[in-house]
């Protein structure tokens, strides 16, 4: 699979991404599965992993300035 960015190759990694969700409240997401560019390190996020991704942010209380989540699929 090729970078949407760039070309380049990429390759499973596991990595920690943030999402941002409302205002002021940061879910970092620790050991997720993501596809990251050899060339540019873009990470891009294959659908079934989108769709936890969006079930686990969807749970966070919105109160939480900042929330650290470790992704389990």
């Amino acid at each position: 699979m090729r970078c949407r960015i760039c070309g380049g190759l990429l390759e499973s990694r596991v990595t920690d991404l943030p999402f941002k969700i409302g205002d002021s409240s940061i879910v970092i997401l620790r050991s997720l599965p993501v596809l990251q560019c050899r060339q540019c390190g873009d990470a891009e996020l294959e659908q079934v992993t989108m769709s936890r991704v969006d079930q686990l942010l969807a749970a966070v209380e919105g109160s939480a300035e900042l929330k650290v989540i470790r992704y389990a699929a």
